[in-house]
């Protein structure tokens, strides 16, 4: 499974180039990223192609974060197809409180049930990535 790091940054100029910074020097690709305003902060979202080495780089440089799994799955790239995939994660039960994209394209999906969401997936004929 795919792991999201979740870093809350001050939002000032600089501090993503710090972050990009940080895990350049270590080598660690970002595979995916969303980043918003929250509160007077900006809180980053991000799968990284090497998990134990992102979180080697944050804890090096002092950057607390939270990581988790998420599903990350190939979809269709037509109308209505998020539509679909949420519609049926929603009547399994599963919330979903994240959503964004890799640069391949690929859907992160931020669940509370990450077993149940890759078994629906799976029957929805949704290739889940490594």
């Amino acid at each position: 499974m795919a792991v999201e790091f979740t870093v809350l940054l001050e939002n000032v100029p600089g501090t993503l180039a710090h972050l990009g910074s940080v895990l350049g020097d270590a080598r660690v690709n970002i595979e995916a990223i969303q980043g918003f305003n929250l509160d007077g902060r900006s809180r980053v979202q991000f799968v990284a192609q090497d998990p134990d080495g992102a979180a080697r780089a944050l804890e090096t440089d002092g950057i607390a974060y939270t990581s988790r799994e998420v599903l990350v799955a190939r979809v269709l790239d037509e109308p209505g197809t998020l539509g679909e995939v949420a519609l049926v994660m929603a009547k399994a039960g599963i919330n979903i409180d994240s959503v964004y994209l890799t640069t391949r394209g690929d859907v992160v999906l931020g669940v509370d049930d990450l077993t149940g969401a890759t078994h629906v997936a799976a029957g929805m004929a949704v290739m889940t990535s490594d």
